[in-house]
């Protein structure tokens, strides 16, 4: 199977998640005034995996999914499960971003559930964030592909088509990138510094990622519709750079777009 999960996390209401996260919320608080702001994310995941147990919940702790594609093993790890209804983020950061968010989508993508929580115990007062997922597996593997604009191997087309078809859209673009490159041969083997000039000046070297030894290739999940912006970016990488191809894969919830692009 390409993702597995040791546990069945149930699929839960908005209404249904708010009567639990209340409950879970309080001993959240009370974590964070025992402790204060200053240990370890993983003391405040021990202190409240306790209290929360005390309190009758039932609580599972780094949760290990795995997941799979080809050779290519990659484990998750899951901060906290209340009631196998929810997963609970635990974060000791300035501030929540949406790379945070994006973690916490892609682990319930994973385990098929619909509600997480992000709890930041840095600050001096708690900062919290509801995630929801809108799509279940069945719907993350329905997408469609365009190749109106890809002149790149086939074989590379057909890679990235059977990893989004195994694991669905919708998770972080490094999973994908992590797998596409280790089916490629590895880092070791795929990853190059570019020296990078422009008037005849050098400007050091640029970290690129070659499907060949005259271009390389960008994958993004970018979920807005495609236009030109992003492509202007990559153009103004490539000017500086050896190369006049660049293979590029957006991965969005409905739709794989694979784009060749020339200078």
């Amino acid at each position: 199977m390409p993702i597995i999960c040791p546990i069945t996390i149930a699929r839960i209401s908005e209404k249904e998640m708010a009567a639990l996260d209340y409950e879970v919320m309080q001993h959240v608080f009370a974590v964070h005034g025992e402790l204060g702001c200053l240990c370890d994310e993983s003391v405040y995941q021990s202190r409240l995996a306790q209290i929360l147990v005390r309190a009758g919940f039932q609580v599972e702790l780094e949760v290990g999914v795995m997941l799979h594609f080809r050779d290519f093993v990659k484990p998750l790890y899951l901060d906290l499960v209340v009631n196998r209804r929810a997963i609970y983020e635990l974060k000791t950061v300035s501030v929540l971003t949406a790379a945070h968010r994006a973690q916490l989508l892609t682990y319930l993508f994973v385990t098929n559930a619909t509600r997480g929580k992000l709890v930041n115990f840095r600050p001096t007062s708690i900062k919290s964030e509801f995630v929801n997922a809108t799509m279940d597996l069945a719907e993350r593997r329905r997408f469609d592909i365009n190749t109106r604009r890809w002149s790149g191997p086939q074989g590379f087309h057909q890679l990235v088509g059977e990893l989004v078809a195994d694991w669905g859209t919708g998770l972080e673009t490094s999973l994908y990138h992590q797998a596409i490159v280790h089916c490629l041969g590895g880092e070791e083997l795929v990853t190059r510094q570019i020296p990078m000039s422009l008037d005849g000046l050098p400007l050091g070297n640029q970290r690129f990622h070659l499907l060949s030894e005259k271009a390389p290739f960008q994958i993004t999940t970018f979920q807005e519709t495609l236009g030109s912006r992003h492509e202007e970016q990559l153009r103004k990488l490539m000017a500086p750079s050896p190369f006049k191809k660049l293979h590029w894969v957006n991965i969005a919830r409905h739709q794989v777009t694979f784009t060749t692009i020339l200078l």
